[in-house]
């Protein structure tokens, strides 16, 4: 499969939560990070999701929220993976921030480059990918 989603992630189904209209779904991945994705209720009968399945999990860049200090405060964001900075890719107007998590997956995130100064982004640096569990797409295979 071909996608212009950056984040790609392969996992596994490890939960199915079927709601009246939306199902959450937990799709762990290598590393025992586990991506939470609300998809509606006739995807997963379509798709034929269900726990055990391999599926890919699609989050693109600008979606993800960098954070490197939550400065005490929670948020209602599923998804918080936290990692390490291993490349800033400055651009004109944003910045490519990867990530990397501890079992070797990569998440990218677009962000400003006025957010890249204002947090110290650069490598090494520890930071967590946030995104919406609304902001998952997935896919199975044929």
């Amino acid at each position: 499969m071909k996608a212009s989603a950056r984040n790609q992630f392969s996992g596994t189904v490890s939960e199915v939560i079927i709601g009246a209209v939306n199902a959450e779904v937990h799709v762990d991945l290598k590393g025992g990070e586990t991506i939470v994705a609300s998809v509606t209720k006739e995807s997963v009968d379509n798709l034929g999701i269900k726990a055990g399945l391999t599926v890919l999990a699609l989050v693109k860049a600008p979606q993800i929220i960098v954070v490197t200090d939550f400065g005490g405060y929670k948020i209602s964001a599923r998804n918080q993976l936290p990692g390490t900075v291993t490349e800033v890719k400055a651009g004109a107007v944003n910045s490519e921030i990867d990530i990397e998590l501890a079992g070797g997956d990569k998440v990218a995130a677009t962000v400003t480059n006025d957010s890249v100064e204002t947090q110290g982004l650069r490598k090494g640096q520890a930071a967590t990918a946030v995104f919406k569990a609304g902001a998952v797409i997935l896919a199975v295979p044929d």
